[in-house]
């Protein structure tokens, strides 16, 4: 059973004093150019650069007191390591974190100085699993998935839930999608908090499957996906497809150009630093501007945590 209205509101309590409830911004430029009023909901500005730290606070704050004492466990390449390790500091928990040997050295060093404890294993998720198995077993500490556990994606849910508390009169909310969480949070908030309010996803054509498991019904996966938006590569997983399935009208495929030339139009018109995960969004709005044209339209900017070194423009 997907989850209730009161179980957003208890992740929201949970969640509201260890993280920040981060600024709504608007440019008159860029909802002229969409056709759309546009409002950017900048995760971007939360703590560690990303909406993931409030899945991952809500899935620590929600564990028993018996659970905390052992600790977390997750493998992720950058933005949940990050997240589960600021959390677990917070809250005063072990964070136990696989991250593959080619994870970029930035994310390491975040890492550790968010006190999480990483493992390095081979870069193929098989090594992932079976490295964060072998923690969980020696340390009896508890594995929280980054996207696909019931508590992630009701803390994800809280920032549409904000969004709609400032502005409840959102004809849509357009999400980033790629391993589900922050989508199916977001489809939660928009059917309980929103008035007729729809969700869209986008995802970059390269890494397609969530547009394309939403056709078939059922989830499917990339042999590669070679997109700009790193965010974006992963694939949806079994407890937040059903939740996509009742709450999102349907995922706007992007292209590599088109991500790109969104991010530099974020980065110039609305001055500030996000990733290109967060750029589909407004790409996928600029391709097809008739769909929301003169409608009220809410953007999840979901992170800014960019390698400057190596920027696409």
């Amino acid at each position: 059973m997907n989850p209730t209205e009161k179980e957003v509101l208890q992740a929201y309590d949970n969640v509201k004093n260890h993280v920040h409830q981060t600024p709504v911004l608007t440019s008159s430029l860029l909802s002229e150019i969409s056709g759309a009023s546009l409002f950017f909901k900048c995760e971007n500005f939360q703590r560690m650069g990303a909406f993931k730290m409030r899945g991952a606070t809500n899935a620590l704050v929600s564990l028993s007191a018996a659970q905390k004492e052992k600790g977390v466990v997750t493998h992720s390449s950058g933005n949940f390591a990050q997240a589960l390790s600021l959390a677990a500091k917070t809250i005063g928990i072990p964070a136990y974190i696989v991250m593959p040997s080619n994870a970029p050295s930035v994310k390491k060093a975040a890492v550790k100085t968010y006190g999480g404890q990483i493992t390095e294993c081979e870069p193929t998720l098989k090594a992932r699993e079976a490295a964060a198995q072998k923690i969980q077993q020696e340390k009896q500490a508890t594995f929280i998935h980054p996207s696909n556990a019931k508590d992630v994606i009701l803390g994800n849910a809280t920032s549409a839930y904000e969004l709609l508390q400032k502005h409840p009169d959102l004809d849509i909310i357009v999400s980033p999608v790629g391993g589900g969480g922050l989508i199916a949070g977001t489809g939660l908030a928009a059917k309980y908090f929103g008035k007729n309010c729809d969700v869209w996803g986008a995802e970059p054509e390269n890494a397609d499957d969530a547009y394309r498991s939403l056709q078939s019904g059922s989830i499917e996966t990339n042999a590669e996906a070679d997109t700009v938006a790193d965010g974006l590569r992963t694939t949806l997983g079994n407890i937040n497809f059903p939740i996509i399935q009742e709450t999102v009208k349907g995922i706007i495929l992007v292209s590599e150009e088109a991500i790109i030339g969104a991010l530099r139009l974020i980065w110039e018109r609305l001055k500030i630093v996000v990733e290109p995960s967060s750029a589909v969004t407004l790409a996928a709005i600029l391709k097809e501007k008739e769909r929301f044209q003169g409608k009220k339209v809410g953007i999840i900017i979901s992170g800014g945590n960019v390698d400057l070194d190596n920027l696409p423009f």
